[in-house]
């Protein structure tokens, strides 16, 4: 019973250690979501602004771009995949790893040849362990994404837009990433980038407000040829930032699930512990009644 005791102590200890980690992981997860959300928020205006932008030029204007025009046959399509640099966050990278290979088993079925770019740790280590080639791999700062990464990714997928498919480019861009809907759920989400696809496009005006009335010069080419990546950059961006922000909170919802279970260990070991000392404490004092006994029969 003695060494049974102390293996539920040592357990119960280990579970309170562990405890202890997961719930400070928690609070710090706690503390960068409002960060996080509110970077995202802070991010709004801006894209929602470039945006409309471009559903003007792309409504208003019947220039053929290459960025906006759809090609005839698409034989290549890139997939940029945002992950994160670190784990504990429950189903986080799983999700987006599994939409991304639905997304590149459907465009197979198409008839389309896939290519990677990925972003974070976590998806170049599940390529490298399966032996699966990317494009290119972005890691480091997917906690508190910079702009500097985000407009390194968007020239880097529009490079390769502009690149023939027979020279090793690419007619489609898709981007796969987590977007936070609740401090609960966090969704993956899937978005064709280029060629171009209106999500905002130039909405009714209420009353007493009036469209934005765009002039172009010098021409509308050269206007989207100057907006377009600034678009893209934006989308990405927004991309990387609600990535982030449903990071830390698959983290805190992972990490307070983690503490909850340490509790309840905590609480059963306690009670099995509590049982073989009392079998201890019975069979012990069954054995000096027993020596009593044995003694007053020997008088």
């Amino acid at each position: 019973m003695g060494a049974q005791l102390r293996v539920y102590r040592q357990k119960i200890s280990s579970a309170k250690t562990t405890k202890k980690i997961t719930r400070a992981m928690e609070l710090i997860s706690a503390s960068r979501i409002q960060k996080a959300k509110q970077r995202v928020a802070a991010s709004g205006p801006y894209s929602r602004a470039v945006t409309r932008a471009v559903s003007a030029v792309a409504t208003f204007s019947n220039v053929d771009h290459v960025l906006t025009t759809e090609p005839e046959t698409v034989d290549r399509a890139a997939v940029v995949i945002f992950s994160s640099d670190r784990g504990l966050a429950g189903a986080f990278n799983t999700n987006v790893l599994r939409e991304a290979g639905e997304l590149a088993a459907r465009l197979e079925r198409e008839g389309k040849q896939v290519v990677y770019y990925l972003v974070g740790r976590k998806a170049a280590g599940y390529f490298a362990f399966r032996k699966r080639d990317a494009e290119q791999i972005w890691t480091g700062g997917t906690d508190s994404p910079v702009f500097e990464i985000a407009k390194e990714i968007g020239d880097a997928v529009v490079r390769k837009f502009l690149q023939p498919a027979s020279e090793g480019g690419v007619d489609e861009i898709h981007i796969v990433y987590n977007r936070l809907v609740s401090m609960l759920l966090q969704v993956p989400e899937v978005v064709r980038l280029l060629p171009l696809e209106i999500v905002e496009g130039v909405e009714a005006p209420d009353k007493g407000d009036l469209l934005p009335l765009y002039e172009f010069e010098p021409e509308v080419d050269k206007v989207l040829d100057a907006l377009l990546p600034v678009y893209i950059e934006s989308r990405i961006f927004n991309a990387m930032l609600q990535s982030a922000a449903a990071k830390h909170a698959a983290t805190q919802k992972a990490m307070k699930s983690a503490s909850d279970n340490a509790d309840k260990l905590i609480n059963d070991y306690t009670r099995l512990a509590n049982n073989a000392r009392q079998s201890e404490i019975t069979q012990q004092i069954s054995e000096i009644v027993g020596g009593a006994d044995a003694l007053s029969s020997a008088k």
